[in-house]
């Protein structure tokens, strides 16, 4: 793989690492129940690539998590990081955008699954804000 348009990302632990190249297909933030409960975030980042795009080193453990999709992640450290639906996406692989190791490089350019979006993320940025926590800045 060459490095234009090359992206790296790992789990936390590092046992599982990636490299995409070429160009995302999309990035969206995915508010459905099922990856808020996989994720235990309100939200999770899916940034979709082309199977053929991504070279995975490691063995990244895999669940069904419905009829058609497998969820894959790290099993030592458990980080979430790949998601496969062959009848939804088929030829692509979605990576939690979290575990990229330059997140700031590919801003979302959407939302899905907004009709189970969590009401209280329409305040999200009205909350107060602090650089590192609460009487630490």
């Amino acid at each position: 793989m060459s490095s234009i348009h090359q992206r790296r990302g790992q789990c936390h632990c590092g046992a599982i690492s990636y490299i995409v190249e070429g160009k995302e297909v999309y990035h969206s933030l995915c508010h459905c129940t099922d990856c808020r409960c996989w994720s235990g975030a309100p939200m999770v980042g899916w940034i979709a690539f082309k199977n053929e795009q991504i070279k995975i080193t490691g063995n990244p453990i895999a669940y069904a998590s419905s009829k058609n999709a497998q969820r894959y992640f790290c099993g030592a450290c458990g980080t979430g990081l790949f998601y496969r639906n062959e009848t939804m996406l088929p030829g692509l692989i979605d990576i939690h955008s979290g575990t990229l190791d330059d997140l700031d490089a590919n801003p979302p350019d959407s939302q899905v699954m907004v009709k189970e979006r969590v009401s209280w993320l329409d305040h999200f940025e009205k909350l107060p804000k602090f650089q590192t926590y609460p009487g630490k800045d």
